[in-house]
């Protein structure tokens, strides 16, 4: 029971990498306070958390509106007294048209969406919880990086990528802010995965392309959302206490 009195605030709770995470985190006995601007979707893993015997507490809200994320932050530490785990799982790269378009096909509008989708809400949520966990003299922050912002994926743009490489040099940043303080910041850089948002697009390849695409994968299949979630428990748990800095690719080896 790894999280057992551990109280873990994470957004995008609602779906895919992130609603993985909180089963996980809730199945080892933590406390889970789940963001998502779904009342659907969060109803329903705070259900599935406290099923299997932990505590969760549902939050519909924007991750992106700096007020909304301030009132969250604020709501969980009234009713928790704490924040041990920050996750931050909001982003992805199928918010526009053309989710793998070219420099030369973007438009500004798609440039500036996608960085702000997944940027802004990374840096609010850390902004807002970081000075509680300053004050607790630990914590351990998770970000949701790619491995295209490593330079390395086939299916994003380039808007994307700059997005996540932001997120990677955010996390080694926040590593030398936060570790005198007893504050460790990692991320996960995860290939291509199979949660609610990419299960319609890989669905609609035709079966040439999906085994030409597994073919490139050395273990021959996609990630699941609880194979990123697996990883993301080790780095938020005391397993991890000394790993400060690092962004682990969750790949497959690809």
């Amino acid at each position: 029971m790894r999280f057992r009195d551990k109280v873990a605030l994470i957004t995008g709770a609602g779906s895919g990498i992130g609603r993985a995470t909180a089963q996980l985190m809730g199945e080892e006995g933590g406390t889970i306070a789940g963001l998502d601007i779904s009342q659907e979707n969060i109803d329903f893993v705070t259900n599935s958390v406290r099923q299997s015997g932990g505590k969760a507490k549902g939050i519909v809200a924007d991750a992106l509106d700096a007020e909304q994320v301030t009132r969250v932050v604020q709501q969980t530490v009234d009713e928790f007294g704490r924040i041990d785990i920050l996750v931050n799982c909001v982003g992805g790269s199928t918010f526009i048209a053309k989710p793998g378009a070219a420099v030369d096909e973007l438009t500004l509008d798609e440039w500036q969406l996608l960085l702000h989708i997944n940027f802004t809400g990374t840096f609010l949520f850390t902004n807002a919880v970081v000075p509680i966990m300053k004050r607790q003299g630990s914590g351990k922050v998770v970000n949701l990086a790619s491995i295209a912002g490593r330079g390395r994926s086939e299916n994003s743009s380039s808007a994307y990528a700059a997005a996540k490489g932001g997120i990677i040099a955010f996390t080694r940043k926040l590593a030398y802010e936060l570790g005198p303080h007893g504050v460790t910041c990692n991320a996960i850089a995860p290939s291509q995965t199979l949660s609610e948002r990419i299960h319609p697009r890989w669905e609609r390849l035709s079966e040439e392309e999906q085994q030409a695409a597994l073919a490139r994968q050395p273990l021959r299949r996609l990630a699941l959302p609880e194979d990123q979630a697996r990883v993301i428990c080790f780095l938020a748990s005391s397993d991890a206490d000394y790993v400060n800095g690092v962004t682990i690719d969750v790949t497959g080896g690809q």
